[in-house]
């Protein structure tokens, strides 16, 4: 299939889906919270990635912009979690390759 066939917003959101992957911290990260089975707080990615507080918190932005990342406010921390429509709407590289459509991620209850 021809790279028309994908309208200009889709190509953008893959774009930045890849864009989002192409950084080894913030596979670490995904690698680390898929593992988990619920949301985790900034600490605890913090000290499994060694990397100072800042550092984690810039990449878990750009996961959550990109809603590969939910978040939720405990008390006075930010606990992050894969978002679970991503596990099975992300498209697989094959996929575009090939041009089989795939549903944008969404935030569950996002519409």
């Amino acid at each position: 299939m021809p790279e028309t066939s994908l309208d200009r917003e889709t190509v953008e959101e893959y774009a930045r889906w890849f864009r989002a992957l192409a950084d080894p911290t913030r596979i670490r990260i995904m690698r680390f919270l898929s593992g988990r089975p619920g949301p985790v707080p900034v600490g605890e990615i913090v000290d499994h990635l060694r990397l100072n507080q800042s550092t984690v918190s810039h990449h878990l932005k750009i996961l959550h912009t990109v809603r590969f990342l939910t978040r939720r406010r405990a008390g006075a921390s930010i606990r992050y979690a894969i978002n679970p429509r991503c596990i099975t709407e992300f498209p697989s590289a094959a996929d575009i390759l090939i041009g089989a459509p795939a549903p944008s991620c969404r935030e569950p209850g996002s519409g």
